[in-house]
């Protein structure tokens, strides 16, 4: 193509882009063919073109005199024309679908879950029988509002144990964790609104929020937490309506919250008015646990998330979604309107899987399963040059610097022709700043295959 075809593409993907993502609604103007090309940085020709191809698919109306008009009903809404124009291989949406897609052959380092080889399948197997055996309701009819009595007040209790006074009352069971935060966010959130959070983060929280249409703000991570004057910087600045953030065990640098951090993070939280939604999915890879803000707050603007499908199962649906009470009043009728009941079957089988004896050794094993297979992956990408950007106390995440003048999405790009799926940095920060980062999941990175097929694409950026 030549460069002038170029630019006329360049002008169309940007206004199919704001179609998309309805920036530009049926019947709207769009910019002046002189401010798109000052907007753009391309001449006026290169515009009328653009334009003149968009009106030929039928997609805009030129009308004399007046300009160019977007044509047809409201655009269905497309997530991945919400985002800022990257390339697919750091789009988090592309990212997750790489990785649910990808058949057995295909190797995983990129994806955020353990083999299924490492779950409790045995007690799995031993609960649906069990469940399949007792009352039908469980198999057939929906579940309470809030859901399982039984399964409320454990995990009421189990928080106990971290510091976070919820009673079972306050403790909502929803499908997932990412339900969860998405329940939340439509309780709290109005399209335009500012969300802080952190820079790097869970690429899935970027595609979520980008369906709330609202506006979202990184802050850098640090090992001890967000930095604290870039945070009370934003707060300043931007006043955004909520933080939403990983204490224990963060995702995807492995870093946890120091007790100094977190009082800060509550303090300035305290003093914008800002609610925090603590994501927890990462509990039970812990060793020596973090602080958590529920805890500290006694769930007063912090709401305390978390699921199972990281140590159980991700088949299982369930999550919960622990607050003050009459928030959690709220967020059960959002829920029932949402979803209607809940996911009774998954509950059992999770409340059975938690009480059987086996769970807590099940969770020791992976801890140190985890533990050797951190050290390992960091020794096998120690002669490759990519190096931990920190070493994480526990957890499966390993946050990578990759070599000098070496970038993660070309890097990506060449691993996942031979069959292996890697993360790149930027599809987990905000600013873009994880150009020359990948995360790795040290459980998925048994085969030898990884670090050879990762050997010849770095070779061939050097």
């Amino acid at each position: 193509m030549t460069r002038n075809g170029t630019r006329i593409e360049l002008v169309i993907d940007a206004v199919r882009q704001g179609i998309a993502s309805r920036a530009h609604p049926p019947g709207a103007r769009l910019p002046s063919v002189r401010q798109q090309a000052g907007r753009l940085g391309v001449s006026v020709s290169t515009v009328v073109e653009a334009y003149e191809r968009l009106a030929a698919e039928g997609l805009v109306q030129p009308r004399a005199g007046s300009g160019f008009y977007v044509q047809g009903a409201v655009a269905p809404l497309a997530l991945s024309g919400l985002a800022p124009r990257l390339d697919r291989q750091v789009d988090p949406l592309w990212l997750s679908r790489q990785s649910l897609e990808a058949d057995a052959e295909v190797l995983k380092p990129g994806c955020g879950w353990l083999p299924p080889t490492w779950m409790p399948e045995a007690s799995m197997r031993r609960a649906l029988r069990q469940i399949a055996r007792g009352d039908a309701s469980a198999l057939c009819d929906y579940g309470s509002p809030l859901g399982l009595s039984a399964l409320r007040v454990l995990l009421a209790r189990r928080m106990a144990g971290a510091g976070i006074a919820a009673q079972p009352e306050q403790v909502l069971l929803v499908e997932s964790g990412t339900q969860a935060v998405d329940l939340v966010c439509r309780f709290l959130l109005e399209p335009g609104d500012t969300v802080l959070v952190d820079d790097p983060c869970y690429f899935n929280f970027h595609a979520l929020l980008r369906a709330h249409r609202v506006k979202v703000v990184g802050v850098p991570y640090t090992p001890e937490g967000p930095d604290l004057e870039a945070f009370a910087e934003v707060l300043r600045a931007q006043a955004p309506r909520l933080y939403i953030t990983n204490s224990g065990l963060h995702n995807p640098t492995g870093a946890t919250l120091s007790p100094r951090v977190a009082h800060q993070v509550l303090k300035l939280a305290e003093q914008a008015g800002m609610r925090i939604v603590e994501d927890d999915i990462f509990a039970d890879f812990e060793t020596t646990p973090a602080p958590r803000l529920a805890a500290f707050d006694g769930l007063s603007q912090v709401i305390h998330v978390g699921s199972f499908s990281k140590t159980l199962s991700a088949a299982m649906r369930c999550g919960y979604i622990a607050a003050r009470a009459d928030w959690i009043e709220d967020l059960t009728d959002l829920r029932i309107a949402t979803s209607f009941g809940g996911g009774r079957l998954a509950s059992e089988v999770l409340l059975a899987v938690l009480t059987d004896g086996g769970y807590r050794r099940h969770v020791e094993g992976l801890r140190a399963r985890l533990a050797i297979e951190m050290r390992r992956v960091i020794e096998r990408l120690a002669p490759l040059g990519i190096t931990p950007w920190h070493v994480p106390s526990a957890g499966m995440f390993v946050w990578c610097r990759l070599p000098e003048g070496v970038q993660a999405t070309p890097l990506s790009q060449h691993c996942l022709a031979r069959g292996v799926v890697l993360a790149p940095g930027n599809a987990f920060s905000p600013g873009q700043r994880g150009g020359d980062f990948l995360r790795f999941n040290v459980a998925q990175c048994s085969a030898p295959r990884i670090f050879e097929v990762l050997a010849d694409g770095l070779a061939r950026q050097r």
